[in-house]
């Protein structure tokens, strides 16, 4: 069985990097969020 999020860095990047995730609404929603939690790491 494979694990969920086996793949190459540059989809991963497309798919769920910082600029990927400020391009959209819900993207930049996600951003907010996990800064309100105080993730160290916003994104991939």
């Amino acid at each position: 069985m494979k694990r969920t999020l086996e793949g190459t860095r540059r989809k991963k990047k497309r798919v769920s990097g910082f600029r990927e995730r400020m391009s959209t609404p819900g993207g930049r929603r996600v951003i907010r969020l996990r800064r309100r939690k105080g993730r160290k790491k916003l994104s991939i």
